[in-house]
């Protein structure tokens, strides 16, 4: 049932989103008509990144950009769209509306759906942050933990809305695949003692 349901909102939102171009295109033949093509042609341009991980969320697509946005700085929301469900799509269901937003954080570019609470994250699916020194660690830790996220073990954490992240300094890569067996082993058995990577606890 759950596979029906997001296939049917996968194609309802190509549906939209076609329905929406189509319906602010001039009368003509969509073939021939060379304003149409310019259009398609413009939009595909704007498309720059070839993968973008999309996050399902219950509802307001637009909190769920907000919160990130706030914890990563550099970050910024390209896109917002609102729909409305028709019949058919309440009836596998889904809710009376559903939202898009399109972020951008760093170079990662994410699609959110906010359609409902028909699907969970778990922790097959985490993000890495890696992080330049200690203090960045502990800024994305404390943030992505606070206001209802969670502390998991060697370096994971949940966020609040139970999207995964493993918080990582960069020198922990050198101390894992280090030259020197007692440097690797130390580190890798410090790793599981904690919840919070502490790179001087590593070292």
């Amino acid at each position: 049932m759950k596979k029906r349901v997001i296939n049917f909102f996968t194609a309802l939102l190509i549906a939209n989103l076609v329905g929406c171009g189509n319906a602010q295109q001039p009368a003509g033949n969509p073939k021939t008509d060379t304003t149409t093509n310019q259009a398609v042609t413009k939009k595909a341009d704007t498309i720059t990144h070839k993968i973008t991980p999309c996050l399902w969320v219950d509802k307001d697509a637009k909190a769920v950009v907000d919160y990130y946005l706030s914890i990563f700085k550099d970050g910024r929301m390209k896109e917002f769209r609102q729909y409305k469900n028709p019949p058919q799509g309440k009836e596998q269901g889904g809710q009376d509306n559903f939202e898009t937003a399109i972020m951008e954080i760093g170079d990662i570019e994410f699609s959110i759906l906010a359609a409902g609470p028909l699907f969970k994250f778990n922790e097959a699916v985490s993000f890495v942050i890696n992080c330049k020194d200690q203090a960045e660690v502990d800024y994305y830790w404390n943030a992505l933990t606070a206001n209802g996220g969670e502390e998991g073990s060697c370096g994971w954490c949940k966020d609040k809305y139970g999207l995964s992240w493993q918080v990582v300094p960069v020198e922990y890569f050198d101390l894992i695949n280090s030259d020197d067996p007692a440097v690797r082993e130390k580190a890798m058995k410090n790793t599981f003692k904690q919840k919070k990577l502490i790179l001087s606890e590593l070292k």
